[in-house]
């Protein structure tokens, strides 16, 4: 229970440093949900990566599919677009995802219309999966990391437990973890880690600057 207080505190820091040190996203997107069990039953946690620096640029735990979840994934993944810069969202065939995008375009503000793609099934039926099918894969691959790092958890107790444990996987993956398609850096670089030589030092280094 010690443990699990201290990862819950070292959460609530963390979050706000995933969000303030993100960075620019890249142009294309590529989003999906993946699901989880809490108190035995099925939650999701939506996610999405930029497709060249391969950081997970929003995350969001919810008990449903729905479009108002995709729309909070899909509002953070692009908040930090700059100005006039075009994104492209590429996904599943989930009607959230679109549905969401509708909505987010419709908003007044001084940024160009979200484009929208999506892959369907596990085969190439249609000209459009064919070429945006290796996106899918780059959330796929970040859907396969995160159940390996949950899975020792076989489930939470809580959401306050799935939502702590999901934001320090993030912290890690864009931080810590280096990433070989990236030439073994992390796809968010920090100079404040550079000389400190131990994981348990690094992450001590983003609480004290997330606190």
């Amino acid at each position: 229970q010690t443990v699990l207080n201290y990862a819950a505190a070292a959460a609530f820091y963390c979050h706000t440093f995933n969000l303030a040190h993100k960075g620019q996203i890249d142009a294309i997107s590529a989003g999906d949900e993946t699901y989880i069990k809490v108190l035995g039953k099925h939650q999701y946690v939506f996610f999405f990566i930029s497709s060249q620096k391969l950081k997970i640029t929003a995350y969001h735990v919810a008990d449903n599919r729905g479009t108002q979840p995709a729309i909070t994934a899909m509002n953070e993944a692009c908040r930090t677009a700059t100005p006039g810069q075009e994104v492209t969202f590429v996904t599943d065939g989930n009607p959230s995802y679109p549905a969401g995008i509708l909505y987010l375009n419709a908003q007044e503000n001084d940024y160009p219309p979200i484009h929208h793609q999506k892959v369907i099934g596990l085969q190439n039926l249609d000209a459009e999966s064919e070429e945006f099918r290796a996106f899918k894969q780059i959330i796929e691959r970040l859907n396969r990391t995160y159940k390996y790092h949950v899975r020792p958890a076989a489930g939470f107790n809580s959401n306050n437990g799935a939502v702590a444990l999901t934001t320090l996987f993030v912290t890690n993956y864009n931080f810590l973890r280096p990433h070989m398609s990236l030439l073994y850096k992390t796809p968010v670089h920090l100079t404040e880690l550079e000389d400190i030589t131990t994981i348990q030092g690094k992450w001590a280094k983003i609480i004290s600057l997330a606190a």
